[in-house]
């Protein structure tokens, strides 16, 4: 859309979130900036329109509705769909965010965190599948951060310049230290990103991809690598309590992983634990593996929400979001005029 206009362009983003966080510009603006000499210039709004936008999209909590789909469209989906803990996070957190990611299947948009943990993630694959082949001999760390290096630069794009030199300096030094820390203690009797299908719990179906299972006989470590602070994840790492009565998302992640394997026929595996690798050091400089140990009581609470939403989904109830007032998805119905009805929510849900 750039190429079209003839005479003059004018480009505009916003610099800060709801929350007052400040936002980066987007990488195609960054670029631009970088390449070329443009004047900017900061807009200020009238304060009428600013007290007219705020009574419009912040006065209240609602949640949005949006318009139903054709049954026959829908049932095709829903034909197909298989419970992942991915969707199961996702619904709990907003109907409308499962809609859209897990069933509409909207792209997510690629930036340089989520590819920086993607080639970090391609290089540790490789780094255990290669082990298998070379009859238990790891890779050298040269060869593990030439792995690294090429999953970069075959995603080049998702990077600005600075981004892209930043992050694989980073991922150069974070990743040596990992290797050389954990390079005498790993498992090698290990599957690596093992796809385990065809699974039923109470008749709902379930899928998963995990990144490692470590073995002891047929007593499975799951292994998940993570990227980022380890020590901001940990919220995400407690089970259920007043303030979370879902429990975290890698809690559930943990549990979800345990009822999976143990149902797994076509294996009689039991999952010890669920053990969270972060490739990236704390504040302290120190790495972290975190390990849920997962009991009873877990596995009654989250088959009981797996049940719960895949009972919910095959009933159509994902037209109506949250109505939180971080919820990116509401947002984006709000904000792109999608919905059809704004719902109250009651205390409860907001809490």
């Amino acid at each position: 859309t750039l190429t079209r206009a003839e005479q003059h362009l004018q480009m505009s983003y916003s610099r800060f979130r709801n929350d007052g966080r400040e936002l980066e510009p987007s990488m195609f603006i960054a670029e631009i900036q970088d390449k070329h000499i443009i004047p900017t210039e900061k807009m200020f709004l009238d304060k009428s329109v600013i007290l007219e936008f705020q009574v419009l999209s912040f006065s209240e909590n609602r949640a949005p509705e949006i318009s139903h789909v054709e049954e026959d469209f829908l049932r095709m989906m829903l034909d197909k769909f298989v419970m992942s803990v991915t969707a199961l996070n996702n619904y709990l957190k907003c109907p409308l965010e499962f809609y859209f990611k897990n069933l509409v299947r909207i792209p997510s948009p690629k930036n340089e965190a989520t590819e920086f943990g993607s080639a970090a993630h391609h290089a540790l694959q490789l780094l255990f599948e290669k082990m298998q082949q070379r009859n238990d001999t790891f890779p050298s760390r040269e060869e593990f951060l030439s792995d690294f290096e090429w999953y970069m630069h075959r995603h080049r794009e998702s990077f600005t310049r600075e981004q892209f030199d930043r992050r694989l300096e980073y991922g150069f030094q974070i990743l040596a230290d990992y290797y050389d820390k954990y390079i005498l203690n790993w498992s090698k009797v290990v599957s690596v990103e093992r796809n385990i299908r065809q699974v039923a719990i109470k008749d709902v179906p379930l899928k998963g991809k995990l990144d490692k299972l470590e073995f002891d006989g047929k007593l499975v470590n799951v292994v998940d690598y993570k990227t980022g602070d380890p020590d901001n994840a940990k919220p995400k790492l407690k089970g259920p309590s007043d303030k979370e009565p879902n429990g975290g998302d890698y809690w559930r992640q943990a549990v979800f992983y345990k009822i999976l394997v143990d149902n797994y026929d076509r294996k009689e595996w039991k999952v010890t634990s669920t053990e969270f690798d972060f490739i990236e050091p704390d504040k302290k400089k120190n790495y972290q593996k975190i390990k849920v140990v997962i009991g009873p009581e877990d596995i009654t609470t989250v088959t009981q929400q797996i049940v719960d939403t895949w009972q919910k989904i095959q009933a159509h109830d994902f037209y109506t979001g949250c109505g939180k007032p971080d919820c990116h998805w509401c947002e984006f119905v709000k904000t792109n005029n999608l919905a059809i009805a704004l719902h109250d929510i009651s205390v409860e849900d907001e809490d």
